[in-house]
């Protein structure tokens, strides 16, 4: 399904004017992880302190003037991966039963479990995607190599971003032969050959991947990615970091007056 949706251009809300955009990218990454961090630190059933987060999620995404089709359509493509790990939470024991069939059974806990996995998923989801939908790749990168972030991660971030694009090339030029070949036609065929294609071109990747790092290091590769002049942070940062922080903060205190 990722051959067919533009999801690797992620940056395509980087060149608005807005004031998530004159943020500082190491401000906007902290910004995200205090948000993100806050929310999967929420136990289960905190419905309200949810609901603050939301707020400040939604408030991120109209000061970022992001492009909504987009933001959901890759969100609904990575919930469709963890999709089956969120049903798998519905199945639980504890509280009571309200539908059963046999071994399975649903009851109030595992209903209260979904809800929350759900939550934390979907809230975390649009506050990373909105990140990378509105900070360049390079940018972002640079912003991590300010974080302190092992360089070795981020040097793999690159190289994952560079070259994605040509895997996918590569697979769809083997998937144009084998159709032109009349090996699409029954789906039984179509496992067989896709399974086959994705052996092959683990084969290549990793073949290729030697290639590019020697090549690398005979320009002078030594294992850190070159960073560029990194925009330095000012009071509208300050005053980012400060509102998240606080927003943050308010959100667990509820809960832990409820508690």
């Amino acid at each position: 399904m990722l051959l067919h949706v533009n999801v690797f251009q992620l940056d395509i809300d980087s060149k608005h004017d807005t004031w998530w955009h004159s943020l500082a990218p190491r401000t906007r990454i902290l910004c995200t992880l205090l948000i993100v961090f806050a929310i999967a630190l929420t136990p289960n059933g905190r419905w309200w302190t949810w609901a603050i987060y939301g707020v400040a999620v939604l408030s991120f995404i109209l000061l970022s003037r992001v492009t909504l089709p987009v933001l959901l359509k890759r969100i609904a493509i990575e919930f469709a991966f963890i999709g089956v790990v969120l049903l798998g939470t519905l199945f639980r024991d504890g509280g009571q039963t309200i539908w059963s069939w046999g071994p399975l059974k649903i009851t109030t806990a595992g209903l209260i479990v979904l809800g929350s996995v759900t939550s934390k998923a979907l809230l975390s989801l649009v506050m990373l995607n909105l990140l990378t939908l509105t900070t360049s790749i390079p940018a972002l990168l640079n912003a991590l190599v300010a974080l302190r972030v092992p360089p070795l991660l981020v040097a793999i971030l690159a190289s994952m971003y560079r070259y994605i694009s040509v895997l996918i090339g590569e697979f769809n030029a083997m998937r144009r032969a084998a159709a032109s070949r009349n090996l699409m036609g029954k789906n039984r065929w179509q496992r067989l050959v896709i399974g086959n294609m994705m052996g092959s071109l683990f084969i290549r990747t990793y073949d290729r991947g030697e290639r590019v790092y020697q090549a690398m290091l005979a320009r002078g590769y030594q294992g850190v990615p070159p960073v560029e002049n990194v925009p330095p942070g000012g009071r509208h940062d300050i005053v980012a970091i400060t509102l998240t922080f606080i927003w943050a903060l308010l959100g667990q205190a509820i809960y832990l007056r409820w508690q």
